[in-house]
């Protein structure tokens, strides 16, 4: 990179680096959550914060001041929230910066780094989390211009691939695990323990498998919308012993911080039930099942890390859509960092060339102070020779300038500006290109409304 470089920081841990067991520990409450994103914000060194927490993943994005201090206290800060000590959350971290930072973000939201790949919850989520650091006033210019270039990459992914055809879910992969052990849905009773959006997307699919549905939830009123709308039953949350004695399928996502299906609970439950077969999945994080439950006689819990090799089937099968994609982001990349260089190039470019040729026509003017006999058609000729000196002089390291690829080490930028003692305008801000694709849907959409 260039001087001044993207100043962005993520830290964070996935599916990929830390278990459920260390993912539910960094979950966020919805009701917490603006307190969390308000605290990570006010850290040392950390201009700007976004906050990203999914079943899958805990991330902090941040335009930073200094990135080794912004991520030695993020560090600190998480693992203070999951109640380990720093070294042992070390373990489970992840952090990207600069240009990688950027890229991670691009895929993250192109669902290239999700575990099913294509899924389209993701995108969603992040522009959860964008609006979320907006709405708090912890985003500023930068977490606002990679965000929305993040967005046009994901909905560029989406349109010119086939990576999101026939899109697939961490609920549709659930129910693709339980069907290499039941076969077939028909008949089955189907106990959904929880009203929100991962349940909803379980319930669709196992309707359309024939499954009879029963849902549950601690607020009746959402148990009953999600069983009209699947043609499913719903139960108080009072009764949820005796809806799992009646089950064959569980699949719990209620958001808890808990489970909220215990040991004890299900050892009632399978004594009452004679200790015949049910098959749990939990897909939620934090768990709504305790793991004990898996040496009870009878049950056969699976939980999301137990996901990983039936999505790494979808992967497999989506692999020539998600290398297009991937090829997509490079682009992408590619050119908001040549926009963003540009922007850092420019002030020292204008700063070294006022230098130079400042210096240069002080010079001819000292001279011809100095030679009071000369005529001003010779002042003239002096001042622009002076001047052709100075250009030819500034053509090489202005050309290196703009050759200069940001390898590692100090810049071509950062020594020119330190050579000549620059004294540099602040370059203009990264800034969010519009979308041609969505500014041509919206003028349709506009289009439409007129002709009605």
């Amino acid at each position: 990179m260039a001087a001044a470089t993207l100043d962005l920081l993520v830290l964070g841990v996935s599916h990929r680096t830390a278990p459920v067991a260390v993912r539910e520990r960094l979950a966020i409450v919805p009701e917490g959550f603006d307190a969390a994103l308000t605290e990570l914000a006010g850290l040392p060194a950390v201009r700007e914060a976004a906050l990203l927490s999914t079943c899958n993943r805990v991330e902090v994005y941040a335009a930073v001041a200094d990135a080794d201090a912004a991520a030695r206290a993020l560090a600190e800060a998480l693992a203070r929230r999951a109640g380990v000590p720093a070294l042992e959350l070390a373990a489970h971290l992840y952090e990207w910066r600069e240009a990688d930072a950027l890229q991670h973000l691009f895929r993250v939201a192109a669902s290239l780094d999700s575990l099913v790949i294509g899924e389209p919850q993701i995108l969603g989520q992040v522009k959860q989390a964008h609006d979320a650091a907006v709405r708090q006033g912890t985003a500023g210019g930068t977490l606002n211009a990679c965000f929305q270039r993040a967005f046009r990459v994901a909905r560029r992914v989406r349109r010119e691939t086939e990576i999101a055809r026939n899109p697939v879910s961490v609920s549709s992969v659930a129910i693709e695990l339980a069907r290499q052990v039941f076969g077939d849905f028909q008949g089955c009773r189907v106990l959904v323990v929880g009203a929100g959006k991962m349940s909803e997307l379980a319930a669709r699919t196992l309707r359309a498998h024939g499954a009879t549905l029963t849902v549950t939830n601690r607020t009746r009123s959402r148990a009953d919308d999600l069983a009209a709308r699947f043609g499913a039953s719903a139960r108080d949350w009072a009764d949820l012993p005796d809806a799992l004695g009646e089950a064959d399928i569980v699949i719990a996502s209620t958001g808890a911080q808990r489970p909220v299906l215990t040991a004890a609970m299900m050892k009632q439950v399978q004594r009452a039930r004679r200790r015949r077969a049910l098959f749990m999945l939990d897909i939620a994080v934090p768990r709504d099942i305790e793991p004990e439950v898996a040496s009870l006689d009878g049950i056969y819990l699976a939980d999301i890390d137990d996901l990983q090799k039936v999505a790494a089937e979808h992967r497999e099968g989506r692999q020539s859509e998600a290398s297009e994609a991937e090829a997509m982001v490079r682009q992408e990349l590619d050119r908001v960092l040549r926009d963003w260089r540009g922007r850092q190039l420019a002030p020292t470019v204008t700063a070294l060339r006022a230098h130079v040729l400042g210096l240069a026509q002080a010079e001819a003017q000292r001279m011809t102070a100095s030679m009071p006999g000369l005529g001003e058609r010779e002042r003239r000729a002096l001042a622009d020779l002076a001047d052709s000196i100075a250009k030819k002089l500034l053509h090489t390291p202005q050309m290196a300038l703009r050759q200069d690829d940001g390898a590692p080490g100090i810049s071509m930028v950062t020594a020119v500006q330190r050579l000549f003692a620059l004294e540099v305008a602040a370059p203009a801000p990264l800034e969010a290109e519009p979308d041609p694709s969505a500014a041509a849907a919206a003028n349709v959409s506009d289009k439409k409304v007129v002709g009605r």
